[in-house]
């Protein structure tokens, strides 16, 4: 059986290896501070969006919340004078709203 050899000269290391780490440029915008964070986009406003998500609730809740009360809207609403593709939009909001339900219940029960 023929030896292998490896070429010393060869290496997929850096020669040198070091890091400088300077506190006073660090920087927690946009950064993982904790065990969640939201990264809320580009506002104009970003303390307002922290207080509406801690004092509110989170865009999942607060797009649950909305999505509840449009039920109750659609349930209530006579759709006879819409247009078929605003009859469209409707159901596929129903259809999206109908799997957001199933997913919540499939997550309660892996929870009990």
């Amino acid at each position: 059986m023929a030896e292998m050899t490896l070429n010393p000269t060869f290496s997929l290391a850096p020669e040198k290896l070091w890091q400088a780490i300077n506190p006073w440029t660090w920087t927690f915008e946009g950064s993982q501070v904790g065990l969640v964070n939201v990264h809320i986009g580009e506002t104009k406003y970003p303390e307002t969006e922290r207080a509406i998500l801690d004092e509110v609730g989170s865009y999942g809740r607060q797009l649950g919340r909305i999505g509840d009360a449009l039920e109750v809207l659609i349930a209530h609403f006579d759709a006879g004078s819409l247009t078929e593709k605003e009859r469209d939009a409707l159901t596929i909001l129903e259809g999206d709203l109908a799997k957001i339900r199933r997913i919540k219940a499939r997550e309660r029960e892996k929870v009990q």
